[in-house]
């Protein structure tokens, strides 16, 4: 029997994930953070890699050292309901509804718009490489068994030499001094925090979570059939992937600080990468950069699908197959991409600041379950603390007219003067804490009554009187 994976075999499976990983966000977000830090560029970094790498890495490893067969096994821990809760409303929000759909506006936003002629309407230039995208997803998705082919040795190798001409070019012929660059707004005073933040909208914990159910398939039909094994592979595979998605955060982010030498202050990534290649590459720049972020979103895009479809046709069986699962998903992409990046982020933005600190806590909580075992009584209260957190820090992120309309202004205003953390986006952590804290007094409570029973028993059952 087949106990681990030769070196080619790991070198595939740590390219497929980064592929999974690093779409067009994991280009913009870190571009933009290094643009806007400035000479603080290190610091926000720091704070990048605790959420863009550090918890995507230990959501894989989670899923290896339980030997969850995916995510809805391993939330369905806490218990049925939420699992069923959590693992629909992820999968929905990385796949169809906002994460796919970003995958196809971004690269049209950041590349293909700037090479359609400016004659030709906009929707419609949408709606044909929207169509497009959505042709390449069916042919691929619809082939789960070459997911292994198509991007960790074909698309990620092709998009990694893409893009390394981009940046290696940036950080070679550097414009300037990236020390003497002035941080602006948030990066001034705190951009650590604010990196951390800006990790968030990777959304890799939330794919670390949710492409564990695809490694684990693709190291099974690599012939590793012992749980243990299939776990210290994807330990493995995930570890390779993270430091290298980090050396790639690392690169981008510094070659984004370096553009202050010779671009304007940009309002977002798009518009740095924009730069970078216009002004390295003036001839071909835009192409370049069209042919960087459309590979960066097509091989992520492969992997949510098909991640969603292999995890909905598991979790309803008799609805419908995989396949049906795959057209219906990359039809609602399709359709709600061409409503547009403007308020596909507008929207996604809440859901994630809701999901993502459910995403870290069951993290957190699956890989303490290996000290104080899996108990309900603790992973109850604190997914309950931490949910009814999360709905305001939903309610925080809603654009300025959602929370009028609903009045929620002096809800805010008290949880920031008075919630730990909530300011800065981590207004969890001290329900989490507190949830731990009765989770534990439970378990406490349990085991005192336990051994009080076994001392009555020990002190032997009260004798009946004699009945004449």
């Amino acid at each position: 029997m087949k106990r681990k994976l030769t070196i080619l075999e790991t070198i595939s499976i740590t390219s497929m994930l980064f592929g999974l990983f690093f779409g067009a966000g994991n280009l913009i977000f870190p571009a933009y953070m290094g643009q806007s830090a400035g000479a603080n560029v290190w610091h926000a970094l720091l704070g990048f890699l605790i959420t863009g790498v550090g918890m995507p890495l230990l959501a894989v490893i989670s899923l290896g050292l339980t030997g969850s067969k995916g995510l809805l096994d391993m939330s369905s821990r806490i218990s049925k309901p939420f699992g069923y809760f959590f693992t629909c409303a992820l999968y929905l929000t990385i796949g169809p509804f906002f994460a796919c759909p970003r995958c196809i506006t971004v690269p049209f936003e950041v590349g293909i718009k700037r090479l359609v002629p400016s004659s030709v309407n906009e929707h419609i230039s949408l709606l044909i490489f929207s169509l497009i995208f959505f042709g390449l997803i069916l042919y691929f998705s619809l082939r789960p068994g070459k997911i292994l082919v198509w991007i960790g040795k074909i698309l990620n190798p092709i998009f990694i030499i893409v893009l390394g001409i981009l940046v290696i070019t940036a950080l070679v012929h550097p414009a300037g001094s990236i020390s003497s660059f002035t941080p602006l707004s948030n990066y001034q005073g705190g951009a650590l925090s604010q990196g951390v933040l800006d990790g968030y909208n990777t959304m890799d914990t939330l794919a670390g979570l949710a492409f564990g159910i695809i490694v684990v398939d693709v190291i099974k039909k690599l012939g590793i059939e012992k749980d243990d094994d299939v776990a210290k592979s994807t330990v493995k595979a995930g570890l390779f992937s993270c430091l290298f998605m980090a050396f790639i955060y690392i690169l981008v982010a510094l070659a984004g600080a370096a553009s202050r030498g010779y671009a304007a202050e940009s309002d977002n990534g798009g518009a740095v990468l924009y730069s970078i290649a216009n002004h390295y590459f003036p001839s071909f720049g835009p192409i370049l950069l069209a042919a960087i972020v459309f590979f960066a979103c097509l091989k992520t895009i492969i992997g949510l699908v098909t991640s969603c479809a292999t995890t909905f046709s598991e979790m309803f069986p008799k609805f419908l197959s995989y396949n049906k699962w795959v057209v219906l998903f990359s039809s609602i992409t399709f359709a709600i991409a061409n409503v547009g990046l403007t308020s596909i982020i507008q929207i996604s933005l809440p859901v994630l600041m809701m999901l993502y600190p459910l995403a870290i806590t069951l993290t957190l909580l699956t890989l303490g379950s290996r000290i104080f075992g899996h108990h309900q009584e603790i992973g109850i209260p604190v997914m309950t603390s931490v949910f009814i957190s999360s709905i305001f820090d939903l309610i925080r992120a809603l654009p300025a007219s959602w929370i009028s309309a609903i009045h929620a202004e002096r809800m805010i205003q008290f949880l920031e003067a008075y919630l730990p953390f909530y300011k800065i986006g981590f207004g969890w952590i001290c329900p989490a804490a507190l949830g731990l804290l009765i989770g534990f007094s439970i378990l406490l409570v349990q085991k005192v009554s336990q051994k009080s029973l076994k001392v009555s028993h020990k002190g032997g059952m009260p004798q009946r009187p004699l009945v004449r």
